[in-house]
């Protein structure tokens, strides 16, 4: 592939590679990439299993787990595995608590799917066979395929936060997290990647059209040539 698009198409795939890792790991194991997160004032509670109601200043939804942290900062995190429950309610009212059923949280198990789908990409790209320089753009527009998806749920799951937390009426927050972003930005390196791999596999083809049918010279320009010889001569 042209050496001018293979090493920008293979940088393309290296930082969404790195960017779909971390955010798969998310919540518990990288506190800081969560998906969602809900900022409460000092009257809201929320807990992540369907026990007691402490009182808690922060709620994060990660990939694996749902993470909550008390008005002291320390950090409490719920059995990891994909597909949990969260249960948030209201001190003032305790008839008001809203649910977050595993059915909204299971699909953010496609943020891994995404990433072994990147992964196999990288690999692909430093390939100089235009064969699987082709593959490897396809595979890269897979990749970005399904991240768009995990993207789409992590936009389904803030939206239905967000409007749970409404409901409630206990002034909290709900904002889109760090993990919500990486994905978005993989997205966009997935895309830009998939292009330039597809892009310098084009120009590689036309470099060797060129390169393996060479201009003829016509006949009337060897003839021409002859009568401008015999003329000097």
């Amino acid at each position: 592939m042209s050496r001018a698009f293979c090493i920008p198409g293979i940088v393309f795939l290296t930082c969404a590679l790195v960017l779909s890792f971390l955010a798969s790991l998310s919540l518990p194991f990288l506190p800081a990439l969560d998906i969602v997160r809900v900022k409460f004032g000092t009257n809201s509670t929320g807990t992540a299993s369907a026990g007691s109601l402490p009182v808690v200043s922060e709620l994060r939804l990660g990939v694996w787990a749902p993470c909550e942290y008390d008005l002291q900062g320390a950090r409490t995190c719920a059995e990891k595995h994909h597909g949990y429950e969260v249960q948030i309610g209201n001190p003032l009212d305790l008839t008001k608590i809203a649910t977050i059923k595993p059915s909204w949280t299971r699909g953010l198990a496609v943020h891994p799917v995404a990433t072994a789908v990147t992964f196999i990409a990288f690999l692909l790209s430093f390939s100089t066979h235009i064969t699987i320089t082709l593959v490897a753009s396809f595979v890269a527009f897979l990749a970005a395929l399904i991240t768009l998806i995990a993207f789409a749920i992590d936009i389904a799951l803030f939206a239905l936060v967000k409007h749970a937390i409404n409901g409630l009426d206990i002034g909290a927050n709900t904002d889109t997290a760090p993990g919500f972003w990486l994905t978005f930005a993989s997205l966009i390196l997935l895309l830009l990647g998939g292009c330039t791999v597809c892009f310098g596999r084009r120009r590689e083809r036309m470099s060797s059209a060129t390169t393996n049918y060479p201009m003829k010279t016509t006949g009337r320009g060897r003839f021409w040539a002859k009568i401008t010889g015999k003329s000097r001569a």
